[in-house]
Formats: structure tokens, C-alpha cells, sequence
């Protein structure tokens, strides 16, 4: 198809994999990019993609990629006729739709007053139910007080869910199912809905046990067409956040698919919408006929990708066709070529650390931040990544922390989840932890391999899936590489090249010493999160005796030199296959990663915590905002003492038991690296049991992350 004939160059208004995936269609539709970026994002990937880049801001997303005023000044500057918004930041915001096309440009999405009523999922669901679409039993009208909700909620009978009005992801939402609780839930809510989107309206909806959330993607031109394009099954949810999607979903049969695709249809219809949209449903696992609107995205949604694998359409191609004034009719002149073609199942790839919870019943996601030292993205037969980093990028807590999505097509559901499997065992990112291994073991778990899905399946599996992952899990032959990696550094050129019969003891790192001794060179390494390790190594690299830690010593050897790409390592007769950072700083096989730094045993005596004092670090990279003790201030066992912020999320800080702070080394505002010392404590003779550390930001998040890319959950 030739290009849109209305406009000649776009502006996308958002950073990351969104704005690379728009990017890229743009320029194989032969229409020049315009990227914005912020202080933080001013070598990223999406900004070395586009044509033309414009600064728009600082790091702080309020101060750049949120301002209205500075996105259109950015275009005008460019000459961009069009804007795409991506989504999150401020694809659902009416007010820029608005302003775009009062400034004379073309909005890539859908009229503002659709995103308007859309957006309040109150009047959204009195229309589209006045579109015969049927809709969660729950409260009515706007605006209702504390009572209200109350009586509405009584009125239900059973477990409730209070939303926001103003907002999704999860924000706000609060699962009732004891009626004594529902005012101070009600208030929790809004005290949420207030800090994420500066309304605190609620509504309360019946609760589904156990349901499945499944979606249908719209298209709708200016002439009066609108089609679906079949469902997305979006049940694989952690704390309300999507991690998995696929289409078509396993529960539906025909009848239930077209019933949903035909009142997709007509909630698209009833709000005069145009461009990419999704209709979302909640839907019972044991009665999918009883499906029920819950709310709809008016914009792209991270998932389109699965919809695009079995369609063989491009849904930015079609948002920017649509916006230019064409019409769908290619597309509904044949509705069976719309047919799904095969299966597709997506995985996001998050810049986050899994660890189980301090109780042990749960799991925190903390975020992650640093350097990509490695990046690897699979390749092969159906599958597709859609990335918005590359190696050497500076990952931060400002933004949302989706990386990249691994997306894989195969002719039915089974082959598509095998070949996901294997291209997660194939991702490499070295230098800040994600969550491929957590996404790959998921995969397996029974109930998904056989589609019995539902929204909570993540959670509750969730600890199963990280307990190999506890502090003593890092495997030995991690270490055992990463020493042999460091022992090789040191050993001179042309001792490498040396004959095997032949060593001359006073050039390589063996230890040796007068009178025939070989005490071997000890390497001192440390996984963040882990306690030290000194692996001892003597001889060559590539012959090599190493003790790890306290463990016997065994044969070991590096069988490959590395550049970043696969290295082969033997310990005990049994070979290993690790992806190496180039530098050493990591490891990574079958979707896991370890970072692996140099340990400085001295100056970690010398520098940390008195003996008995209790040194509390940081759980994440992120920033401190508050500090609410001082030197000298006695302080109660789980008592609050600083808390770190990254990515949206809190963590509190509390002290481990009763006693007096020794130290803080920190302020707020102080930007902190994981595990960076930040308190000292001295205990009491006898220290009280240790308090988790919690971790509020999922049940109680300072911001939305719809405001960054990945962030939209639903």
C-alpha cells in the first residue's frame, strides 16, 4: 500500500519499544519520524531510530514527556503534520488529543470526546450498556459519597471490587469481601485515586472469582466501518499488571467469539470512535457465555502484537491510514481473511528484580536499574521482538520498566508457548535484572500449558516460581565461571599460547611460590543480593583446580574465550554454557541472569557496620524521599526509617529490632544503588525477630505508570 497521503511526518509523543515499534513502521511506510526524549533518554534507542530527535525536558517525565505545551512546540519546530501518542504517558489524555488538532495537526487515535467518555468508566459503562452491551452488575451515577458506595456494595451481595472512575492498572482498586471493611477501604481508595489521577470518584462492581480477562481489538474509520479482529486472552496478570497475552484465547468456541466481537462493535460505535481501540471483558472461567464490559482503551495497547502475528496486519500501519482518512474497506470487502491464522503468545520483558518476601508466603518485584553489559535477542522460526534498548544503555527508576517483549507465532497454542520458551532461554540481558527466567517457568506451569487461566493464577504461583531463587541458590559453576573469566584476564598473552606441557611459574596468577607451594590466586566476587564469595583458583584457566568458598576443590576449565558471546565452561566433567558480558561483569543462561562483581573484603570491614550493629541497605536502586530518623534516635523492631522510591514504587525501610541509629548515611533525594548501605542500627542486647521489609508501591503506588510505556495494565 502506498503511504498516508495526509501528512508526510509524525511526531510520537512517548519513549521506549512503543516508540521504536511506531518508529519502524513509519519508516517502512516512507514517512519521516520525529522523536522527543528527556535529559535521561537522550542517547536511547527510540532517539537513534527516528529521523529527527527533539530535547523536550529533564529526567522528571513531568517535566518532559508529560508537557502538552512542549510536545506541540516540538512538532511545529519539526514540521511533524501528525502525532502518535504510543500509549501510556498520554495516549488516553482527552485534553492533548485535543490540543493537537486544535493546533492544526493530526491526532493518531481517536476523537477526543471518545477518550473522554471512555476514559470515565462510570458514564462508559451507562453508554455502552445502552448499547445493548452487557456490563458488570454494580453501582450507578456519578459521584457517589462514602454511604452510597456502601449501600451499593451491600446491595451486591457478595465480594466487591471499588475502582476508580478516572483510571486503570490497578491503581485504586481494592478486592472486599468482608462488608465491616468497606469504609476503610472505600477511604484507601480514594486516598489512591486522589495521589494517581487527582480524582478520587469510585464505583464498586461485582466481584468474579476466578476470572479471566479477555479483550477484542477495533478498528473503525470516519465512513461508518467498524470491525474486530478477534480477542486477546490477558489472564496471566500480576497485581492487575499484564505479563502475558496471547491470541486467540483457548476458552472461547465460535458462538462466544462472535458475541463478543459483535458487542466490541457496538461499544466502539456508541462512543463515535475511530482509529485502534480495544474493548475489554471480564469473564468467568466456568461461563464464558456471561461475559460483561469492563472497560475500553482508546489507544494501541502493548499486547497488539499477538493480533498482528495471527491477522498479518499492521495495526500502527492501519492508525495511520485511519487517521489520514481512509477507509476499512480493504479490510471488510473479506471478512475470512481476518480469520486468525495460528496462535501468538507474548512475554514483557521488565527491568525487575523477583525475590520472595521476607514471610516467605509472597513475592516482591523490586525495580531494577543499570547498564546493559549484553543484550541478546532471539531470533528463529515465529519469533518477533519488539525492543526499546541495546547494549550499553543506562536503564533508570524514572520511567516504566518494560525493556522489550519476546512474541512468538506457531500454527497452534502448544508449538507457539514451546517456541516463547526457547526464545526466553535465549534472551541475554546482562547488567540489570529482569524477569525472562520468572516468565520462562510460568510458561511451564501446568494450568498455562493447558489454557486454565484466570487473573490470580500469577499470584498465587508466584512463590513456587522464585523459591530457587533464594540468597544460597546462585550455582556454583556461576562462580566457577566468572573466576575462571578473571583468572584468564590476568594471565599474559603468550602464556595463553604456551605448549600444554610447559608453565613458567613466574608469569601466571597460580600462587606459586619458592619451594614448589601453589596456594592459588583467591577471586573474591559477590551476586548482588548474595553474600560474598572466594573462589580459589590454581594453575591455568584452561586447566584449572578452583575450590568455591568452602567447598572441595575440583577440576575445572574454560574451554572458550568470550566477547559477549557463548562460553563454555567444565567443572567436574561437566560442561556449562553461560552468555558472558565482554567486561566479565555477568553471566546468563536460560533467561536468568547473574551480575557478578568484584568483592573487596578489606574495605567492606573497614568501611561498613560496627560488629552487632545491623546495616540496612537498599532493596533497589531508586531514590530516598523520606528520612524520618537521625543519628542517636532510639527506634522499635518494624519501626519506619527512610523510604526509596524507583519506578513509581515505595519501599519502606524498617528497622530490623529495638535499638539506636548509629548512623544514616543517606538524605532524601540521595539516588542509591541496590544494596548501598543506608542505615546503621545498634540492637538492644537482644535483638527482636526481623521485619519485613514491605514493599507498598503495587497495593499503594505513589504515581500511575500509565504515565510511562508498558505501564497500561488492562
Amino acid at each position: 500500500m502506498p503511504r498516508p497521503a495526509a501528512f508526510d511526518s509524525v511526531l510520537v509523543a512517548n519513549r521506549g519499544e512503543i516508540a521504536v515499534r511506531v518508529i519502524r513502521t513509519l519508516r517502512r511506510l516512507g514517512l519521516r519520524s520525529v522523536a522527543v526524549h528527556s535529559d535521561a533518554d537522550a542517547d536511547a534507542l527510540h532517539v537513534r531510530e527516528a529521523d529527527t530527535s527533539v530535547r523536550i525536558g529533564p529526567r522528571a517525565a513531568g517535566e518532559s514527556y508529560l508537557r502538552i505545551d512542549r510536545l506541540l512546540e516540538a512538532a511545529e519546530r519539526t514540521g511533524a503534520g501528525a502525532v502518535h501518542p504510543g500509549y501510556g504517558f498520554l495516549a488516553e489524555n482527552a485534553d492533548f488529543a485535543r490540543a493537537v488538532v486544535d493546533a492544526g495537526l493530526v491526532f493518531v487515535g481517536p476523537p477526543a470526546a471518545a477518550v473522554e467518555l471512555m476514559g470515565d468508566k462510570i458514564r462508559a459503562k451507562e453508554t455502552v450498556a445502552a448499547a445493548g452491551v452487557p456490563v458488570v452488575p454494580g453501582s450507578s451515577g456519578s459521584g457517589l459519597s462514602d454511604a452510597e458506595l456502601i449501600d451499593a456494595a451491600r446491595a451486591i451481595g457478595a465480594a466487591v471490587l471499588i475502582k476508580p472512575a478516572a483510571g486503570g492498572g490497578g491503581k485504586g482498586m481494592r478486592l472486599v469481601r468482608d462488608p465491616d471493611r468497606l469504609p476503610e477501604e472505600i477511604a484507601a481508595a480514594r486516598r489512591e485515586a486522589r495521589g494517581a489521577f487527582g480524582d478520587d470518584t469510585l464505583l464498586v462492581e461485582r466481584w468474579i472469582d476466578r476470572p479471566r480477562h479477555i479483550e477484542i481489538q477495533v478498528l473503525a474509520d470516519d465512513h461508518g466501518n467498524v470491525l474486530h479482529l478477534g480477542e486477546r486472552e490477558c489472564s496471566l496478570q500480576r497485581r492487575h499488571q499484564k505479563i502475558v497475552e496471547e491470541a486467540p484465547s483457548p476458552l472461547l468456541d465460535g458462538e462466544t467469539r462472535r458475541a463478543m466481537g459483535e458487542a466490541a462493535v457496538r461499544a466502539a460505535r456508541s462512543c463515535g470512535y475511530r482509529g485502534a481501540g480495544t474493548v475489554e471483558f471480564i469473564v468467568p472461567g466456568d461461563d464464558p457465555s456471561s461475559h460483561w464490559f469492563m472497560e475500553m482503551n482508546t489507544r494501541l495497547q502493548v499486547e497488539h502484537p499477538v493480533t498482528e502475528l495471527i491477522t498479518g496486519l499492521d495495526l500502527v500501519e492501519w492508525q495511520l491510514r485511519i487517521a489520514a482518512g481512509e477507509s476499512l474497506e480493504p479490510l471488510t470487502a473479506d471478512p475470512e481473511a481476518l480469520a486468525p491464522r495460528g496462535h501468538a503468545v507474548e512475554a514483557r520483558i521488565c527491568a525487575e528484580t523477583p525475590r520472595p518476601s521476607a514471610d516467605g508466603q509472597g513475592v516482591d518485584f523490586l525495580p531494577s536499574a543499570g547498564t546493559v553489559r549484553a543484550l541478546r535477542e532471539p531470533t528463529g522460526p515465529g519469533v518477533r521482538v519488539d525492543s526499546g534498548i541495546a547494549a550499553g544503555d543506562t536503564v533508570g527508576t524514572a520511567y516504566d520498566p518494560l525493556l522489550a517483549k519476546i512474541i512468538a507465532h506457531g500454527p497452534d497454542r502448544a508449538s507457539a508457548l514451546r517456541r516463547l520458551r526457547a526464545a526466553l532461554a535465549e534472551t541475554v540481558v546482562i547488567g540489570v535484572d529482569t524477569n525472562t527466567g520468572f516468565l520462562r517457568r510460568l510458561l511451564d506451569v501446568p494450568e498455562v500449558r493447558e489454557g486454565r487461566l484466570d487473573t490470580g493464577l500469577v499470584d498465587r504461583e508466584a512463590p513456587a516460581l522464585v523459591a530457587d531463587l533464594a540468597p544460597t541458590a546462585v550455582p556454583t559453576e556461576v562462580y566457577a565461571a566468572a573466576a575462571l573469566l578473571r583468572h584468564a584476564a590476568l594471565e599474559p598473552a603468550a602464556e595463553k599460547d604456551s605448549p600444554a606441557d610447559w608453565v613458567d611459574p613466574f608469569s601466571i596468577p597460580s600462587g606459586w611460590r619458592l619451594g614448589g607451594v601453589v596456594a592459588g590466586t583467591p577471586h573474591h566476587l559477590r551476586v548482588p543480593g548474595h553474600e560474598p564469595v572466594t573462589v580459589t583458583v590454581r594453575g591455568r584457566a584452561r586447566a584449572a583446580r578452583l575450590r568455591v568458598g568452602d567447598g572441595p576443590e575440583v577440576p575445572a576449565r574454560l574451554l572458550d574465550d568470550t566477547g559477549g558471546g557463548p562460553l563454555r565452561v567444565e567443572v567436574e566433567g561437566v560442561v556449562h554454557r553461560f552468555h558472558a558480558a565482554p567486561d566479565g561483569s555477568g553471566l546468563a543462561r536460560d533467561g536468568e541472569a547473574w551480575p557478578v562483581a568484584d568483592h573487596d573484603p578489606v574495605a567492606a570491614a573497614g568501611g561498613g557496620a560496627a560488629a552487632g550493629a545491623a546495616a540496612l541497605t537498599a532493596p533497589m536502586p531508586g531514590t530516598v524521599t523520606v528520612v524520618k530518623v537521625g543519628p542517636g534516635e532510639r527506634v522499635s523492631a518494624g519501626q519506619p526509617l527512610l523510604i526509596v522510591e524507583a519506578m513509581k514504587m515505595e519501599h519502606v525501610i524498617r528497622a530490623p529490632g529495638a535499638g539506636t541509629v548509629a548512623a544514616v548515611r543517606v538524605a532524601a533525594g540521595t539516588a542509591v544503588a541496590m544494596d548501598q548501605e543506608l542505615v546503621v542500627v545498634d540492637p538492644e542486647e537482644a535483638p527482636d525477630a526481623p521485619t519485613e521489609n514491605d514493599p507498598i508501591g503495587a497495593e499503594h503506588p505513589t504515581a500511575s505508570t500509565e504515565g510511562a510505556p508498558g505501564g497500561e495494565p488492562t
